[in-house]
């Protein structure tokens, strides 16, 4: 981690007044006006989002289970590793072991932290927690009415293959198959 050095300027924005734009089922966006570190004012427009957790399911074999599923807003499918938002009050790990039965059916035997990233500081809050989830053990998925995909079980290879030719191009796969590249042939 990188030390600051004591004449390090403070760059630190101060919330002056916020106000809701827009709250919708998933997102809420905020307009907050903020004092700059040279004492002049500015405005913030931001998404607040829940957060997230994407699971990096491994079956004992090595292959991943994956899901194919439509976007709305690029109007395409994409294949991903399974995610879904936090709900209020709940911790992480609990999240991700419940996002993971819901949408596949799949429970796990291990799980792991692997790491926390924020894929959209400029416009977001949101945070995406990921879990190294081994043994996979197939049961009823309790998928929500209005959620539909395809259930994929992939080798390894063959995904970071898709990874290269664009076919797995959704960032936080990308980043959960990278981790999983490391730890599995770096030990991380």
């Amino acid at each position: 981690m990188a030390v600051m050095k004591a004449d390090t300027p403070d760059l630190t924005e101060t919330l002056l007044d916020s106000e809701t734009v827009f709250d919708g089922r998933l997102l809420h966006v905020r307009r907050d006006r903020v004092r700059l570190p040279d004492g002049g004012e500015s405005s913030r427009e931001y998404i607040v989002h829940p957060g997230a957790v994407v699971v990096i399911p491994v079956f004992d074999n090595g292959d991943l289970l994956l899901e194919r599923q439509h976007r709305y807003p690029l109007h395409r499918d994409f294949i991903e590793l399974p995610a879904g938002k936090i709900d209020p009050g709940e911790d992480d790990l609990t999240c991700a072991k419940r996002e993971l039965e819901e949408e596949t059916g799949y429970t796990a035997r291990e799980w792991r932290e692997v790491t926390t990233i924020y894929p959209c500081i400029g416009y977001s809050n949101e945070r995406l927690a990921f879990y190294l989830a081994r043994g996979m053990q197939h049961g009823t998925h309790g998928r929500d009415p209005d959620e539909f995909l395809e259930i994929l079980r992939v080798p390894f290879a063959e995904a970071m293959q898709w990874v290269r030719d664009g076919r797995i191009c959704e960032t936080k796969t990308v980043i959960g198959l990278f981790w999983l590249e490391k730890m599995l042939q770096q030990g991380w």
